[in-house]
């Protein structure tokens, strides 16, 4: 029989790689799968390894996660001038992009804002830069959110084997 505390490891391990997969997938909450991946490995082994500063700092980077996550597209479209319109074409455009593959992800968001900008103002060129504003808004905030889960599987190694 498995003993349970490595049953409640390899779980944890399950949740951090959902989570490492969810940094490349909008709409999949992938920091908060490796914060809870990393918080029940914690749990399991009496917080002996990793104790609260680390889990405070994990913490930290799980909440600048979700705030960037939130704002990055919207801050690059508003810095063109989007609409409201455009906001949420492009997040409609990233859920019905998530059933085309990798492409669908990339162009979703973008295709989403120009039709919601063009049908907001009936200007093309507007529509146009408003949909490349949002797609290099989505690519940094996805960025950032890569390094991000990064920077947090470095924290919680660095806690458990030192």
């Amino acid at each position: 029989m498995t003993d349970p505390l490595t049953l409640w490891l390899l779980l944890s391990i399950l949740l951090i790689l959902i989570g490492l997969a969810g940094t490349l997938l909008p709409m999949l909450p992938g920091t908060p799968f490796i914060f809870g991946g990393m918080l029940l490995a914690a749990w399991a082994e009496g917080f002996a390894r990793v104790g609260w500063v680390p889990l405070l700092i994990l913490g930290a980077l799980l909440m600048l996660s979700m705030l960037l996550d939130f704002v990055a597209g919207a801050l690059g479209a508003k810095r063109v001038g989007a609409s409201a319109q455009a906001i949420w074409g492009a997040m409609i455009g990233a859920i019905i992009g998530i059933a085309g593959g990798l492409i669908g992800l990339i162009i979703g968001p973008f295709i989403g804002a120009v039709l919601g900008e063009y049908l907001a103002r009936r200007d093309l060129y507007q529509a146009g830069r408003v949909g490349v504003a949002t797609w290099i808004g989505l690519l940094i905030g996805a960025a950032a959110k890569i390094a991000i889960a990064l920077a947090m599987l470095g924290v919680f190694l660095f806690a458990w084997f030192w």
